[in-house]
């Protein structure tokens, strides 16, 4: 009598990585998932300082981190500040070529921005992708506490103008605690990025030490690549970077 052999599908995916708190929170999750097989770790990187895009960290750091994580890395490479259109056409060869290897899903670590889950799902399908949000509409109090009662630890490497004095510190009870009112403990409206180095994901720690502060302000934004940033129109907007150099 033979046995019957049944063969488990997984979707293959790609994983939008910013390498902050909400992707490895998010990425923390998906690997529990027996349903998901997540074939690249994508990041925008802008390339004409080799950092992470929006959120300036090195490249050499993002890495690091999917070295540790374990997933082969796919940088997407942006000029320094593309124009939508330009943007949308370089995203959209990168997302068809994904396609061809067999991707059905793209999985993002966005929370509430109904704009920016909008804009996401039109632009996957154009080319006949689905998207997944793990933490989509989570509170994100509840959020931040699991991410760092769970083991991770993370840098806040951007900031708001106003936020300056956290920028370079890592992410504590504490400091949340002590944020302004009307900022998001998770910064999903922008008003800070991070850099994640330790946690559950993985195989080791990356070390980094910090380095200069500096301020840069932009005209309105012309993406919306970042996770953590609405696509509404603003004037102009003004940035702390704290550069974060690995040791």
């Amino acid at each position: 009598m033979f046995k019957q052999s049944i063969t488990h599908y997984k979707m293959k995916c790609i994983f939008n990585w910013s390498g902050g708190k909400d992707s490895a929170l998010a990425l923390y999750h998906c690997l529990q998932n027996p349903d998901l097989e997540i074939k690249y770790l994508v990041t925008t990187v802008n390339d004409a300082v080799d950092r992470i895009s929006m959120h300036g960290v090195r490249t050499e750091l993002l890495v690091k981190q999917a070295e540790s994580i374990g997933i082969p890395l796919y940088q997407i490479r942006l000029p320094e500040m593309p124009g939508m259109k330009e943007y949308d056409e370089v995203m959209h060869h990168h997302l068809s070529q994904l396609k061809k290897e067999g991707i059905t899903h793209s999985i993002f670590g966005d929370i509430f921005l109904q704009d920016l889950k909008d804009y996401r799902d039109m632009r996957l399908s154009e080319v006949g992708l689905t998207g997944i949000y793990p933490l989509w509409k989570r509170d994100t109090h509840e959020l931040i506490n699991e991410f760092l009662n769970i083991g991770f630890s993370t840098v806040i490497a951007c900031t708001q103008a106003r936020l300056e004095h956290i920028v370079g510190k890592e992410l504590s009870h504490e400091l949340i605690e002590a944020l302004p009112d009307d900022v998001d403990v998770c910064g999903e409206n922008g008003e800070f990025h991070t850099f994640t180095f330790k946690g559950p994901i993985f195989s080791k720690e990356i070390n980094y030490k910090t380095g200069i502060k500096v301020f840069k302000e932009y005209q309105a934004p012309k993406n919306a690549d970042d996770s953590c940033a609405s696509t509404t129109s603003q004037k102009t907007s003004g940035f702390w970077y704290c550069d974060l150099v690995l040791v």
